[in-house]
């Protein structure tokens, strides 16, 4: 950064802040940072990472380098290196933006530690701030909430609403705000059509009248009964379940719920919910048994559970680099399939002895990569509900088959269309061939190479180009990196603790 460009950060800092009427210690607070460091920003003293820029602009909402169209972030990435070292496990994107959701059923205040600072969290929080919510940055991670009396439905950020799939999962902890409001469409990842008529029959169980009008659902409150209902999920889904959980923790009576998703966002979501004094019963387990409270003012903390797919996504990046690398805080239960699926190939594994994660309930690991000669697997990989291979971890294993010897099936059956984003790792060297819409054939060892990419809408898959360009020698360049943004917390600084060499650039 140029005196020039620093000394005009410094003034439009300097007035950002004076317009919200804050404190420098304020916005070091919403920063993570001191407030010295504030200081030397406003004094044009201090060097900004991009990162640090980006985050600027975020609470700010206004362009802090460039006037007028923001700019699309992209990566560079120098491949062909060793990695080495450890890096430990973020907490669950999918847990925060539940509980996130969950903290609406709460009067009181709620502090979720150590939260994924990502794009749908982000989000989500300003889907809540609108109606609102309360939501104040204790410090990088540590998010305290409290809502009003009354929610302002009408005044919802319709922008930010429709840029996550999340904001479906409100129309449980809303059950019985208001008479009638809206909700705009879901938004989020490109996977083909995923209907969200699963969420309406498991909420119409509780008389929730859901109708579909032009880019909005018209929501009508069911009446108040206190009666007790029981009722099948005809799909175990992750996000209905917890749509489920949240709608009957708040109504009085007891709920059981069958075919229930057992899933790590779903348990942590029922630990959440038992802070607050709600009775659950089959947490783990397909069958819920859930006895609700008309009335939660609590003041709790809680801390969301280490995630499982950055688990993966991180020991992939060990794998295909060929590196001995250590996973610090890998949640096991939610792992061991994946696990095991590797140890098939030929994957040298050293896991750790067992602890426990800070909600004190997820059992915790440490796993270490070793350099390893892998083969393809004699069957097919394919995703299961939990217990199975979890279906956001299924994209991983086709960078992984892609350094084995021999062919490698895998069959993505949940999503219609996003096998076919896996054939972009043919733009790096891969052999992959797509068979229909939900599989593909991976054929192996590949000679990666470097290659500009840009990354299709869909967060996984681009998470994948991401590890394999991390072994193509040479320089990579992966384009519009926002999809990544929205499901990891500064990946590529995290992978350049291990030796990676990953820049963040705009045009």
């Amino acid at each position: 950064m140029t005196q020039e460009t620093a000394e005009h950060v410094a003034a439009m800092l300097r007035d950002a802040r004076s317009e919200k009427g804050w404190t420098q210690g304020q916005l070091a607070s919403e920063l993570g940072t001191s407030q010295s460091a504030v200081a030397r920003m406003e004094q044009g003293k201090q060097n900004l990472s991009l990162r640090m820029i980006q985050r600027l602009e975020a609470i700010f909402g206004r362009s802090i380098v460039n006037v007028g169209k923001p700019q699309m972030t992209h990566l560079r990435v120098e491949g062909g290196h060793t990695l080495s070292g450890s890096v430990d496990v973020n907490s669950s994107k999918n847990a925060g933006v539940a509980l996130l959701c969950a903290s609406l059923i709460n009067r009181g205040t709620t502090i979720l530690r150590r939260l994924a600072r990502i794009e749908e969290v982000n989000r989500i929080v300003e889907v809540l701030t609108s109606i609102g919510v309360e939501c104040t940055w204790l410090n990088d991670t540590d998010l305290q909430l409290r809502r009003p009396a009354v929610l302002d439905l009408d005044a919802m950020d319709v922008d930010a609403a429709r840029r996550t799939r999340s904001v479906i999962m409100l129309l449980g902890p809303l059950l019985d705000e208001s008479a009638q409001y809206r909700l705009p469409y879901a938004g989020g990842c490109d996977l083909g059509t995923r209907t969200v008529e699963p969420h309406m029959q498991a909420l119409r169980q509780f008389g929730l009248s859901v109708e579909a009008t032009a880019g909005f659902y018209s929501v009508q409150a069911p009446p108040a009964d206190t009666r007790d209902r029981s009722f099948v999920l005809t799909e175990r889904g992750d996000t209905v379940t917890e749509n489920a959980i949240m709608a009957a923790a708040h109504r009085k009576g007891t709920t059981v719920i069958r075919n229930a998703s057992p899933n790590y966002m779903v348990q942590d979501l029922c630990f959440y919910l038992q802070m607050l004094g709600v009775e659950i019963e089959g947490v783990g387990t397909t069958t819920l048994k859930i006895t609700g409270r008309l009335s939660i003012d609590a003041d709790i903390e809680y801390f969301p559970s280490e995630d499982p797919i950055e688990a993966m996504s991180l020991i992939t990046a060990g794998i295909v680099t060929n590196s001995e690398v250590t996973i610090r805080r890998v949640p096991i239960e939610f792992m061991e399939i994946e696990l095991a699926t590797l140890g098939q190939m030929g994957q040298q594994l050293e896991i750790s002895g067992e602890y426990m994660a800070r909600n004190g309930r997820t059992r915790l690991v440490d796993v270490t990569t070793k350099p390893s000669e892998l083969h393809a697997p004699e069957d097919k990989i394919h995703p299961m509900p939990f217990p199975g291979l979890n279906i956001d971890n299924l994209p991983f294993f086709a960078v992984i088959a892609a350094n084995a010897q021999g062919q490698t099936m895998i069959h993505d059956w949940v999503y219609e269309n996003r096998a076919i984003y896996l054939t972009e790792l043919n733009r790096l060297g891969a052999q992959v061939q797509l068979l229909d819409p939900h599989r593909i054939y991976v054929n192996g060892p590949t000679k990666w190479r470097a290659a500009e990419v840009g990354c299709p809408p869909a967060l996984r898959p681009a998470a994948c180009l991401l590890l394999a360009m991390l072994a193509a020698r040479g320089v990579s360049e992966l384009r519009n990196i926002y999809v990544i943004e929205r499901g990891y917390e500064d990946l590529a600084e995290r992978l350049n603790a291990i030796g990676a060499k990953v820049e963040y650039f705009q045009d």
